[in-house]
């Protein structure tokens, strides 16, 4: 009897916990929660990411002597000619683990879907973007294998040659813009031109000229090849062709943060930047410069002695540190080094400036030295004072307070016209004006051209053996843990130093 009991008692038991997991998995799965990802938020991830960190005021700005500070400690790098790999690893940490990162990954989730190849080759040029960022700035990086940590378990990529690198994102980028195609599904979120292919093929071809134009010393002919290539497939066309990232309140300005924050009275513009400026009487100067006039200390920099005429803009001079600039400072008539003119923070500087990565400005001064060469048809004279004004009148993007009058720019372009006998030195002096704040671009077209012509800066305790400094060192990171790369690199490259050119630079 008991044991008939039992049985249908199991048996309800049974039927009782069957019933208690019907639905269980629907009970316990967030239906709120995120299983996909659309990847053109990737991509705008790595837009925004292309923005550059404070580290590029440090030296690239400071390379090109558009920058300066007499500090030292965590500030200290090209200022005093030294190494400072906690300063050399930012723009490698920020394009490798947000940019490269995010366009490998568009790139694997798009590869076959005929309904997203729009932004598969959107994807494909903004990539070859940040590693022409990347190999201008290291030499011999991780590329083939770059951004495949999770995709194919690449943890410690190999270093690729920079020459194999350059045949590669002249490739990529001829063949994505190519693909780019008006008739497929439009990307309208995308940050940068909301989708709009025909401004994406004009920046696949003006990168691809910027490409072409660096190897001018290493492969003059396919230098000349890939800009006739870019030329005839269609270049930037007016500002409003612009690359250009717009900083939010969610996404701050990195050189602005930098210079309203903890740097605020640390960094000057650079004496052969400001003298430059005022010898050609540039309008451009009083959009950039603010002098706190008779400052003598970082807080007596307020708005009662910011004066933005150009007449009284002194930049501070080279090879000097903290020990020494006071008494320069003073054999110049200031207060104190805090008296030296500053890149405005209130309104080329602010938290929510925009960063322009690629612009019509560079791209026409760069047809303008293609056409002095002969490499492409119409004028240097025209390609140059498009390229002049068109910065001029960019100005105006980072603030009202920034724009150029029209008859400013009128009169600047009268009194300073293009000289065919001078050209090379004209037109890349107005790139150097032309990509401030741009410093990757600025440091990377000084050692392509070699103008504008610098002085070496003077500090007596440099740590470099050259002149200039001609790339920056590899992360400490991955010489500790990518070492086997990183020695195939050096020993392929040159010494991981400060001095070492990169292959194009020669």
């Amino acid at each position: 009897m008991k044991k008939i009991l039992v049985y249908p008692l199991l048996a309800l038991l049974f039927v009782a916990i069957s019933s208690c997991d019907d639905g269980f998995d629907d009970l316990n799965t967030n239906r709120t929660a995120v299983t996909t990802l659309n990847p053109v938020f990737l991509l705008n991830n790595a837009v925004v990411n292309a923005s550059f960190p404070a580290g590029t005021l440090i030296y690239d700005m400071g390379i090109v002597q558009q920058v300066t500070t007499p500090n030292s400690g965590v500030i200290a790098g090209a200022n005093f000619n030294q190494d400072n790999r906690n300063v050399t690893l930012e723009i490698w940490q920020r394009y490798y683990r947000s940019v490269i990162r995010n366009t490998a990954d568009v790139i694997h989730a798009t590869t076959g879907n005929q309904n997203r190849t729009n932004l598969l080759n959107m994807a494909r040029i903004f990539q070859a973007y940040g590693f022409m960022v990347l190999t201008d700035t290291y030499g011999d990086v991780p590329y083939f294998q770059a951004g495949k940590g999770f995709i194919e378990q690449a943890v410690l990529p190999k270093y690729d040659a920079q020459e194999a690198i350059y045949t590669d994102i002249i490739k990529e980028l001829t063949e994505a813009t190519a693909a780019l195609d008006a008739s497929k599904p439009i990307e309208t979120t995308d940050i940068l031109y909301m989708g709009d292919i025909t401004k994406w093929k004009r920046l696949g071809n003006s990168l691809l000229l910027r490409a072409g134009m660096r190897l001018i010393k290493v492969k003059p002919d396919i230098a000349q090849q890939t800009v006739q290539k870019a030329f005839q497939g269609g270049v930037m066309q007016s500002n409003a062709d612009n690359a250009v990232v717009r900083h939010n309140a969610n996404y701050i300005n990195g050189l602005g943060n930098t210079l309203n924050a903890t740097e605020a009275n640390n960094f000057y513009l650079a004496a052969p930047f400001v003298n430059y400026l005022k010898s050609t009487n540039d309008p451009r100067l009083r959009s950039i410069a603010v002098r706190y006039v008779g400052a003598t200390s970082g807080p007596q920099q307020v708005a009662s002695r910011a004066n933005t005429d150009p007449s009284v803009q002194i930049g501070m001079p080279l090879g000097y540190d903290n020990s020494t600039i006071g008494a320069q400072a003073q054999a110049s008539g200031l207060a104190s080094f805090y008296d030296y003119s500053q890149l405005d923070r209130t309104r080329m500087a602010k938290l929510q400036s925009p960063m322009f990565l690629v612009t019509y400005s560079q791209t026409q001064l760069l047809l303008a030295e293609a056409a002095q060469r002969g490499w492409i048809q119409g004028s240097p004279q025209s390609y140059f004072t498009s390229g002049v004004r068109a910065h001029m009148e960019q100005m105006a993007e980072y603030d009202p307070g920034s724009a150029v009058p029209a008859a400013a720019i009128e009169a600047y372009l009268a009194a300073n016209p293009f000289d065919a006998s001078k050209a090379l030195e004209q037109i890349n002096t107005q790139y150097w004006i032309s990509s401030f704040m741009n410093g990757p671009e600025a440091f990377a077209n000084f050692r392509r051209s070699g103008f504008p012509v610098l002085a070496p800066n003077p500090f007596p305790g440099k740590g470099i053996k050259g002149d200039f400094i001609r790339r920056l060192t590899y992360p400490n990171s991955e010489i500790s843990v990518n070492s086997v790369n990183v020695k195939e690199a050096t020993a392929r490259m040159g010494a991981d130093d400060l001095d070492t050119r990169v292959w194009w630079d020669k």
